[in-house]
């Protein structure tokens, strides 16, 4: 089948719609005659094949699929069944059998001239791109034939998607513009296509490797755009996984795309599935012509040519710019609180439009008084954190920060070390970006810290405080659940982690950090090597991770050394001592909670961490509500007694001298 690009005829055009009937019931007359002439025996002096412009639709798809005359005419004997009252009778009678009124392989092969029985084999060009469907019958020659309705369609003139098709692929509509460097992509690819067709070279599979999946469909559908080829998209999840069936739908495509001059979009993004990722292979490997296949990592295929082109998110300059165009004249109101905006959150172009779309009214206020100007600063930080979040849900448990530094209970240097994590977070933008740190290495540039200590000592406490500080969501990932026996699962669910958080910068708290950082074993077998591996990737993505990642662990012994030299910072919660413990209980009930003669220095004497602490408040006041009472310190003996048990431990008299 030919590869040369075809432009579909005009539905507006009239004029050629007119004459391309006229042609097309012309031929469909001529076809008639022969069975006339063939039933009554008088095929000595057939009529002349009709002269066919080169425009016309029957000598379009006569040259696109390489039809020979004798196959032109058996499609043309099939269209006039759809076109020609008269023909169903005349079949007929040309077969001497009422009860086959529909043309038949050996009515053709009888009726047609310049016959050949290759015509009828199932890889010549009827059967092989189902111009033509054959019906049941015992015998192939007498079986009936009937055209494809979308063929149909296309002779006269008529253009849509076949419907065989309507159910896998959607049309992906061209974007308003491109960024500057989308736009520059777009242009080489295009020179690419235009020059491999002046070559008369295979088109190759253009992969478009990278996690903004928006920018990498528009970047298609500009390219399909300027080359007046429509694009389609196709998600790899939907294909079937029967080879039969996924050979059928490439035929159907293939068919379509030289049809309707159009090209696809193979959507891969989110074939994680094993079965999809086999069909996305085997659908690229059996695809002519050009293919964009979307991809978050390279692909390599053993039959086709494959050029790969990294689509990234938009640069910090052009997402700047894009904030100041879609803000209008509220941007400059907002002086340096962009830049902030643009160092956070690494948003591409619609989730961009999305958010000035979502605090338009809030900027149009600012406009008017420059007293709304800090109110349209905190919206937009906030929609931007909301467009960004991450849907993690069977991943990790989106914590909602409220705690502040008056809550946290630790000596003096640990607090100074957390202020030092938030300033890091807040100023690697200065830094990194307008200090040129960043351009010297894209290595070591993530924050990340490591909080050791014994149960209760405030760890997550001190994770939403440096969240609520920051002004940013905070994710608590179970890297107990994350981890997986099964070989490359692992990475698997830390690249979604990462991934996913990556637009936002969130705050990811990896909890139970000893079950993949443990000490790294020599490697005996192949279950060491890879959970070697699995460690090296998550320093790896740690590493490279634009935003503050944070691991905890109550055995810092267990932690592998190597691993702790590529921590930032370590922060060690220790367990509190008397004063420590005081202070907790000091702000450990709200404001609102009635107490009565509660002393903190007693309470102190309860050798438990923070957390403890918390649960015997909590316990202690429901059981005041109970006796509708303040709290007071017989409530709290008693949920002492609870909560210890609970921990295996044994309250002393020691730890409750004095409290009666």
């Amino acid at each position: 089948m030919t590869t040369t690009r075809m432009e579909p005829p005009s539905i507006v055009n009239r004029e050629w719609q007119d004459a391309n009937q006229q042609h097309l019931m012309n031929a469909v007359t001529w076809a008639a005659e022969r069975l006339r002439l063939h039933a009554a025996g008088q095929d000595a002096y057939p009529p002349p094949f009709p002269w066919l412009p080169g425009d016309a639709a029957l000598s379009r798809v006569t040259e696109i699929f390489s039809l020979s005359p004798f196959e032109r005419s058996i499609l043309l004997l099939c269209a006039g069944m759809e076109l020609d009252g008269e023909l169903p009778a005349l079949c007929a009678h040309a077969q001497n059998d009422l009860m086959r009124p529909y043309p038949t392989f050996g009515l053709a092969l009888a009726a047609l001239p310049d016959a050949h029985w290759s015509a009828l084999s199932p890889g010549a060009a009827l059967r092989y791109w189902r111009l033509i469907e054959v019906g049941a019958s015992a015998s192939l020659v007498s079986s009936p034939l009937r055209i494809d309705e979308r063929v149909l369609h296309f002779l006269a003139g008529v253009q849509h998607l076949d419907e065989h098709l309507a159910s896998y692929v959607t049309p992906e509509p061209a974007p308003d513009e491109l960024l500057p460097s989308q736009a520059a992509l777009a242009a080489a690819i295009v020179d690419l296509l235009v020059q491999a067709a002046q070559r008369g070279a295979e088109l190759p599979v253009l992969q478009l490797v990278g996690r903004d999946h928006d920018a990498k469909r528009a970047l298609a559908a500009a390219v399909c755009a300027q080359l007046g080829v429509t694009p389609y998209r196709l998600p790899a999840a939907v294909l079937p996984t029967a080879p039969h069936d996924l050979d059928a739908l490439v035929r159907l495509w293939q068919r379509e795309a030289v049809l309707s001059n159009a090209c696809l979009l193979l959507d891969a993004d989110v074939s994680d599935a094993q079965d999809a990722g086999q069909g996305a292979a085997r659908f690229v490997e059996r695809m002519g012509g050009a293919l964009f296949l979307c991809t978050q990592e390279r692909r390599q295929w053993a039959r086709r040519v494959v050029v790969s082109f990294d689509v990234e998110k938009p640069a910090a300059h052009e997402q700047h710019a894009l904030w100041a165009q879609m803000l209008g004249e509220a941007a400059p109101l907002l002086n340096g609180h962009l830049d902030r905006v643009v160092a956070q959150f690494n948003l591409n172009a619609p989730a961009i439009r999305a958010v000035c779309a979502n605090v338009a009214p809030i900027a149009d206020a600012a406009r008017r008084s420059p007293a709304q100007v800090r109110t349209l600063g905190h919206a937009l930080w906030d929609a931007c954190r909301a467009q960004a979040r991450p849907r993690l849900d069977d991943l990790a448990q989106r914590i909602h920060a409220i705690a502040t530094w008056d809550d946290l209970v630790l000596p003096d240097a640990q607090i100074a070390t957390l202020r030092e994590i938030a300033l890091q977070v807040r100023q690697r933008a200065t830094v990194y970006g307008r200090w040129g740190f960043g351009a010297r290495s894209n290595r070591g540039l993530g924050i990340s810290a490591l909080f050791a200590g014994a149960s209760g000592t405030g760890k997550t406490m001190a994770a939403e405080v440096l969240a609520n500080e920051l002004e940013l969501d905070l994710y608590k990932i179970d890297l107990s659940q994350v981890v997986s026996k099964y070989i490359g699962e692992t990475e698997k669910n830390l690249r979604r982690v990462f991934d996913a958080a990556e637009e936002g910068g969130a705050i990811l708290l990896f909890d139970e950090a000893d079950a993949i950082f443990g000490k790294r074993s020599e490697v005996k077998d192949s279950h060491d090597r890879y959970a070697n591996i699995e460690v090296s990737y998550l320093l790896q993505r740690m590493e490279a991770y634009s935003g503050l990642a944070i691991l905890t662990t109550n055995m810092k012994s267990a932690l592998d050394t190597a691993f702790l030299r590529r921590i930032r910072f370590l922060v060690h919660f220790p367990f509190p001592d008397a004063t420590q413990r005081a202070a907790i209980w000091q702000r450990i009930f709200p404001a609102e909670t009635p107490t009565q003669k509660l002393e903190p220095e007693k309470l102190a004497q309860l050798n438990v961490a923070g957390g403890n602490i918390r649960n015997i408040a909590l316990a202690a006041a429901f059981l005041a509500a109970e006796d509708a009472s303040p709290v007071t310190m017989r409530h709290i003996l008693r949920a002492a007694h609870g909560e210890y048990a609970k921990i295996e431990k044994t309250l002393t008299n020691e730890e409750v001298r004095g409290w009666a």
